[in-house]
């Protein structure tokens, strides 16, 4: 049991990282299948405001558990500012992807019946790159010590 505890106090930013990017992917991927795959809402807008839950949801998330920011003020100011632009920037990435994929690609290579699964299996593939990128940015820029 010590084991445990040695690893997680070593790795512990990571692990939270990794746990609360599940969270925050959760939030994503099930948006996304609820307004796209459930209600028809057409892919695009749908991943959009996807992207705007999982991107609170992530902020709150890294702040408090992940990063342990105690930031207040000006500094917080910048601290949101800087989340949101690397948020912005790799959520521009994913849109790129998804409709590219989606919409592009998709129709293309894909036949009828394994729309759904493609649609969802490039979503998932498209937020682990997300989520690595958003790990980077959030270490080296956004809540440095």
């Amino acid at each position: 049991m010590s084991d445990f505890r040695d690893i997680f106090k070593k790795y512990r930013e990571q692990i939270m990282y990794l746990f609360f990017g599940g969270v925050t992917t959760a939030v994503n991927i099930g948006c996304y299948a609820l307004l796209h795959t459930a209600l028809g809402m057409h892919s695009d807008l749908a991943n959009a405001i996807a992207w705007a839950a999982s991107v609170a949801v992530a902020y709150v998330t890294n702040r408090l558990w992940v990063f342990g920011s105690r930031s207040r003020g000006r500094a917080m100011l910048r601290e949101i500012g800087a989340f949101a632009g690397a948020r912005v920037l790799t959520g521009l990435m994913d849109e790129g992807i998804m409709h590219v994929a989606v919409e592009i690609l998709g129709p293309r290579l894909v036949p009828a019946g394994l729309r759904t699964l493609w649609d969802l299996g490039v979503k998932v593939a498209s937020n682990v790159l997300v989520i690595v990128l958003n790990y980077v940015f959030s270490k080296r820029f956004i809540f440095k010590k």
